[in-house]
């Protein structure tokens, strides 16, 4: 099949960009030298349906070491770095991906990687699984399985594995150890702020930051922010998350009344409307607002629409709302993932063990064909292995339990 991207000439960039992450992703890099040794995909086609810049051009290109023909496609049309998707295709990748593609032109980028015909794929949001289990079913039977990498993505999973629905086997990325413990945590904590100041060149210190959702995500993005000097507040629908951001010394209170607090707003929730169009009228004049969840969704754009009598750009990825009473507020990355889509996604140290985990999941896969559909967790010796390799590339070891220690926690008798 033949690449559909926006200019083969970008590619000396995105080898470059490639060329640094990957010098800072050891644990990616020792699980290629597996790959390249035993060859798991030889004969099979993997795509990879993920945001397109040279962390992931990495995992691509592992994939491809290991023996697989590889197709990428975008998850976002705002997160593709077009020079990274050029750089693919010079090293042997078919692509399907520009920045900043139409809805129309994303969706058929998604069909073209679904007729590339899969073996194995990775998905980042679930519109990849989705399409084929509703418009290209008759592919479902060449699929071994594949996995997942985003809270959204497993969500949606798993309602399709409810209703009975879901045909293939999908490992549940997200849900390791390994990532959500440090990609969710420390990977969204930094990546959010450092989008965020990138794009507004504002200082965050004497703000006050709301972030709405309080998962391992928003976790981080509100220590993130507490460490940059801003006065936090956390609006939650779970009683314990909320009762947990207290007791780490933040506020907690509802959107309704954040919205008249705010400076700035981060979403990490994963739901719809999370500032919905009534909150918004409450909005502080020159607020900000941005999106860490997959979707953007969270934040109501025809709300802001709705109360503006004039939408402009203010400057390359901030938007402005200037409401009727003359109040202006601002939406960075027009809503869409801000770490991505104003920014270069999470450190290469946090994604290195987050792409040996999907690396992983895809050779789990190819060495179980058999498996019935669902959705699974990524094994627990693979999760552990992913730490274990951290840590050796870190210099770093653990100690180990002795016979006894085992024995003594293995035992109902404590004598």
């Amino acid at each position: 099949m033949n690449s559909q991207i926006r200019d083969i000439k970008l590619a000396p960039s995105g080898h470059a960009k490639m060329n640094w992450v990957e010098s800072k992703m050891p644990v990616l890099h020792r699980i290629r030298q597996e790959f390249i040794k035993e060859q798991p995909f030889k004969g099979k086609r993997i795509t990879v349906c993920i945001h397109l810049e040279a962390k992931t051009g990495i995992l691509a290109r592992v994939l491809k070491d290991g023996g697989a023909e590889v197709a990428v496609v975008a998850s976002n049309p705002l997160s593709t770095q077009d020079d990274v998707v050029a750089a693919l295709v010079e090293h042997g990748i078919t692509a399907f991906a520009w920045h900043g593609a139409t809805a129309e032109e994303y969706h058929a980028h998604l069909e073209e990687a679904v007729k590339f015909s899969p073996d194995l794929m990775v998905d980042d949001g679930g519109d990849l699984t989705v399409l084929l289990h509703s418009k290209y079913t008759e592919l479902l039977d060449k699929v071994i399985g594949g996995s997942e990498e985003t809270t959204t993505g497993v969500i949606r999973l798993r309602s399709l594995d409810k209703e009975g629905k879901l045909r293939i086997p999908m490992v549940a990325v997200n849900d390791a150890q390994c990532k959500y413990l440090f990609d969710n945590r420390y990977g969204t904590g930094q990546s959010v702020w450092d989008a965020v100041t990138r794009t507004t060149n504002l200082i965050i210190a004497g703000k006050t930051v709301v972030v709405a959702g309080y998962g391992w995500c928003g976790k981080g993005v509100a220590l993130r922010a507490k460490g940059m000097g801003a006065k936090i507040i956390v609006t939650e629908i779970d009683p314990i998350k909320a009762a947990e951001a207290w007791m780490d010394g933040f506020d907690v209170m509802q959107m309704k009344d954040a919205i008249k607090e705010g400076d700035i707003f981060v979403t990490v929730t994963g739901n719809r409307d999370v500032v919905s169009a009534e909150h918004l009228k409450d909005a502080k004049d020159g607020a900000i607002f941005s999106n860490a969840g997959h979707f953007d969704i969270e934040i109501s754009k025809p709300g802001l629409e709705k109360l503006s009598k004039k939408v402009s750009t203010a400057k390359p990825g901030i938007t402005e709302y200037e409401y009727h009473d003359g109040r202006k507020v601002y939406l960075l990355g027009e809503g869409r993932l801000v770490n991505l889509a104003c920014g270069d996604g999470h450190p290469a140290e946090i994604m290195d063990m987050s792409f040996a985990l999907q690396a992983m999941a895809m050779k789990y896969l190819a060495t179980n064909p058999k498996l019935a559909p669902g959705v699974y967790n990524v094994p627990k010796d693979l999760d552990e292995r992913v730490a274990k390799i951290k840590l050796e590339t870190l210099g770093s070891s653990i100690d180990e339990l002795t016979p006894e220690q085992a024995a003594y926690l293995d035992s109902w008798n404590l004598d």
